[in-house]
């Protein structure tokens, strides 16, 4: 429900009433009593979104969507393990060349 803003033309008492949109204006001040209330132009208020869940990115594209998850699984898979054809491997592990045990020789 909005906010309307309220100014007595007789006693310049000014208040602030909830009231719905289709709502007709006041006419009776509660100060005085006459009959000379004017709603005033306001600047309004902004909408509030409070909680989780009001995000832009909760709104996004199908097609964007699936153009992220698979940009993630490409660029996920570096330094994982894989299992193909019931061997093991790291993808993109470094491999050591030469002998393992070096010794020295007297």
């Amino acid at each position: 429900m909005p906010t309307y803003d309220y100014m007595c033309e007789n006693c310049g008492h000014k208040f602030e009433q909830f009231q719905t949109i289709t709502a007709g204006p006041l006419r009776k001040c509660p100060n005085c009593g006459k009959a000379a209330l004017k709603r005033l132009i306001g600047v309004g208020a902004g909408i509030i979104f409070r909680g989780s869940g009001f995000y832009e990115t909760d709104y996004r594209s199908e097609s964007y969507k699936k153009g992220a998850e698979s940009e993630k699984k490409s660029s996920g898979d570096k330094g994982k393990e894989t299992k193909t054809s019931g061997t093991v491997s790291k993808v993109g592990a470094k491999t050591e060349t030469g002998p393992k045990n070096k010794t020295k020789s007297a």
